[in-house]
């Protein structure tokens, strides 16, 4: 059973496909009741929780501190709500998703293991602050509860239905640019450098990953991340859509961005890999081709 909230159209490979196999709930995930009220209807075992409420109007610079406040609100409230319906349901298993931004501020960002000491940089990444405080709260509830948690951290992830574009990864815009056959052009606060790189997962390989992770029967440790295993550099991403796509080349600029981290990102997915036989399947080049075909059969994500 998978929830929706805002989104309303369902996703050709689901309608097609595998409908015999998928229910699709209409449900706010930070309405209690709402959320209990789907045990009585269902026997969910387990809970694969993505949703995050908070993260609404993060990124809206004028937004009012009353907005603001409400969307952490509606966010935790959201995780809490999950994490009691597990508990009463009796689910064996609650997968938080979140993210490689938890990191932010270590000083090496090459291979990131989970048991890093993580820092909450002031000021820093929002989205970073939302997920670790969800992360440090489950965890601490899940045992007093008794749930099992299992929390994922994910990279920078690609492909159908995702963004046209990401404020932390070029992907998504150098992909539609080029689908476009429009040349993607360069200013000083767009600009993409060609030597950024950061651990980047095509969408197919992320939730074949968290699937993984999610019910296989034994696990040693409560956190993984779920990634490549390595950086992926926009110029990389760029000879594979010059490989796949003829039409246009985006344009890059040299070297790294000033302001970026000036190094390489990627996770390290030893554990993963090691506790459930996770590799990815998509190479760069064929994602790359996967997902311009999805956009050129007419799918405009």
């Amino acid at each position: 059973m998978i929830t929706a909230h805002r989104t309303v159209r369902e996703p050709v490979f689901i309608k097609d496909e595998i409908d015999e196999r998928v229910l699709i709930e209409r449900v706010d995930v930070a309405d209690r009741a709402a959320v209990l009220e789907l045990g009585d209807r269902h026997r969910i075992s387990g809970i694969v929780h993505l949703a995050d409420p908070s993260l609404t109007h993060l990124f809206d610079p004028d937004l009012p501190a009353s907005t603001l406040i409400n969307d952490q609100r509606r966010g935790v409230g959201a995780l809490l709500g999950v994490l009691e319906a597990a508990s009463e349901w009796g689910a064996e298993r609650v997968t938080v998703i979140s993210t490689i931004g938890v990191y932010s501020g270590l000083e090496d960002m090459g291979g990131l293991r989970e048991d890093a000491p993580l820092r909450l940089v002031p000021g820093g990444n929002p989205v970073a602050a939302s997920k670790m405080t969800a992360e440090l709260l489950s965890g601490f509830l899940a045992e007093r509860i008794g749930v099992e948690l299992v929390t994922a951290r994910l990279p920078a992830v690609w492909g159908p239905l995702g963004r046209r574009s990401s404020r932390f990864f070029a992907a998504p815009a150098l992909i539609h640019a080029a689908v476009r056959a429009a040349p993607r052009k360069s200013n000083a606060r767009e600009a993409i450098y060609a030597d950024d790189a950061i651990d980047m997962l095509y969408v197919k390989d992320c939730a074949r990953a968290i699937a993984l992770l999610h019910t296989s029967k034994r696990l040693r440790y409560t956190t993984y991340n779920v990634g490549s295993g390595r950086a992926t550099s926009n110029r990389e991403l760029v000879d594979a859509i010059g490989t796949v796509s003829k039409d246009t080349k985006p344009e890059l600029r040299q070297g790294r961005a000033p302001q970026g981290p000036g190094q390489d990102i990627y996770l390290d997915t030893t554990r993963l890999r090691q506790d459930t036989g996770f590799e990815p399947r998509y190479g760069l080049e064929v994602a790359v081709a996967d997902y311009i075909g999805w956009l050129r059969a007419g799918n405009d994500q």
